[in-house]
């Protein structure tokens, strides 16, 4: 409402000042020159025509900050003008006047400054008062020059051409004014939501807990954020518009995409910092400069580090808990045998009995070391291409014959063709038949293992799937843990061993797991032609 207000204040200034302008120009100036008027009627009636619109224009002056009701003013002021338009009409010649075309001027001002409706009164008024004024001027009730004799059809068609004339230019004004302030409208809307939209990006730009910054295409920065402040140190007034390599030398041009890491210098203290750029586009899709986005990460690298301590010496605790659990079974084994051999009591078949027992576990100690040092201090992997379908086959062929296997277990192969990997054959062969024999032992009462393989073109997958028990949901997460086991004679580093070498030949396994189903172990390595 208070804008509605504002804008017809506006527009009722504007048509003072338009009258004004109006009187001075095409009144006032051709009387001071004495052009023309001398063929009026009433030359003198003109004058002091002139001189109540302008003593009428001053009132309205006078009394604008007054009023109160804006729109009563203003269709007084519209009404008055055309009645002393009428007036000129008639003191400057009735049907023969210049000025008819002041009642067009009227009625498309009444459009503009109120509104449609009002065009239309103003355009009956004009019509009214025209034609009753040139009625009379035909009925000789106002004189009539000798020139401006005509037939009644004359008469007749000249009011109508004015009224028609009225009427149009009452509709094409007001639909052109009601156009006119629609599209204001929705211009002043569309610019509040701007500046809102803009208000707001700003807040969250400002409010980010990152800092963020936004470059031209030659690297100049535009946007530097509050937190960006913070984070380097340096003030925005100190980088906006300057090159951000010229003052920030990590953020070096031409901007690379992606995530990094940098160590920065802040007031003498050591920050680490991330950061992604990346290109910014408009609607086009063409690059118009780049947008970098970085956070403070030293508080996050130290409880990383810290983290990192406590897990490496929680881990070196539980090792060594399980290896003393690993070795004192084997040991108290061992030791209750030398006891009882020591005695020299017992019948010769016991002390062969013990004898092995003792041999056993000796071998299993062995087994145990053996294994955590292969897990703890492995060799460096001699790479070379072969064909892994061979090295699968050898280890199929040991598999069927193991110790583990009771002879109740069917192990098949199915490949698709020849497939070639860089890698360490040893390696390979200790990886498949760990999970081989972990294969075998999660099937007690017989089964089925499949092994098979597939070139995927950026990886080659080997899949160990077996028909057992399978892995309980709470135990996949330590299956690859060291010493975890669920088996009895079982030391729990076979799994972890094969973890540790497919990642040493940048590769990593995979495990599903159903009780109902068995489990399959998805060995992935890379394809020696991806790298080709």
């Amino acid at each position: 409402m208070l804008e509605n207000t504002d804008s017809l204040k506006i527009k009722i200034k504007a048509l003072i000042v338009f009258r004004a302008v109006f009187v001075t120009l095409l009144l006032g100036s051709p009387f001071l020159l004495k052009a023309g008027y001398e063929k009026f009627p009433y030359p003198h009636a003109l004058f002091y025509l002139i001189i109540s619109l302008y003593c009428l224009t001053i009132m309205y002056s006078l009394l604008f900050e007054r009023i109160k009701n804006l729109v009563a003013f203003a269709y007084t002021q519209l009404v008055l003008d055309v009645i002393f338009e009428t007036i000129l009409i008639y003191i400057s010649g009735g049907i023969d006047s210049w000025f008819s075309f002041t009642l067009i001027l009227t009625v498309i001002s009444s459009s503009i400054v109120l509104h449609k409706r009002a065009g239309y009164i103003i355009a009956t008024l004009s019509s009214i008062l025209y034609g009753t004024l040139v009625t009379l001027q035909f009925y000789r009730f106002l004189p009539l020059s000798v020139e401006s004799i005509m037939g009644e059809k004359a008469y007749l068609y000249n009011i109508f051409v004015h009224i028609t004339s009225f009427y149009l230019v009452a509709y094409l004004s007001g639909y052109l004014s009601s156009r006119l302030e629609k599209t204001a409208k929705r211009l002043e809307e569309k610019d509040t939501d701007l500046r809102d939209l803009d208000f707001f990006n700003k807040e969250v730009i400002e409010s980010l807990p990152s800092g963020l910054f936004t470059t031209d295409i030659q690297g100049n920065v535009l946007i530097f954020n509050r937190s960006a402040e913070r984070i380097t140190g340096i003030n925005r007034d100190a980088v906006i518009g300057m090159r951000i390599d010229n003052v920030l030398s990590f953020f070096s041009l031409p901007f690379v995409n992606g995530r990094r890491e940098e160590l920065i210098s802040v007031n003498g203290a050591q920050k680490v910092i991330g950061f992604n750029i990346s290109p910014l586009r408009d609607l086009s899709g063409n690059n118009t400069g780049y947008i970098g986005i970085f956070q403070d990460l030293t508080e996050l690298k130290r409880l990383e580090s810290e983290m990192k301590k406590r897990e490496k010496w929680a881990a070196i605790g539980e090792l060594s808990s399980n290896i003393a659990h690993e070795i004192r079974n084997p040991l108290a084994s061992l030791k209750g045998s030398v006891e009882m051999l020591k005695e020299d009591t017992m019948p010769q078949h016991q002390k062969e009995k013990l004898m092995d027992i003792a041999l056993k576990e000796m071998g299993r100690l062995n087994r145990i070391i053996t294994d955590f040092l292969t897990y703890s201090r492995p060799t460096p992997p001699a790479f070379e291409r072969f064909d892994l379908h061979s090295i699968i086959d050898e280890t199929v062929e040991l598999l069927k014959h193991a110790e583990q296997n009771k002879g109740n277990i069917s192990i098949r192969t199915e490949y698709t063709g020849r497939l070639e990997v860089n890698a360490d054959p040893q390696k390979m062969r200790q990886v498949f038949w760990n999970l081989g024999i972990n294969a075998i032992e999660a099937m007690p009462e017989g089964g089925k293992l499949t092994v098979n393989t597939k070139n995927t073109g950026s990886a080659v997958e080997i899949l160990f799937k077996d028909s057992g028990v399978g892995i309980d949901k709470h135990d996949m997460e330590r299956i690859f843990y060291p010493f975890f086991t669920t088996k009895e004679n079982g030391t729990g580093l076979g799994l972890p061993i094969a973890y540790r070498i497919v990642e040493e030949h940048a590769g990593n396994i995979q495990v599903e797991s159903d009780c109902e189903i068995g489990t399959t172990f998805k060995v992935i390595l890379p394809s020696v032609y991806a790298k080709a």
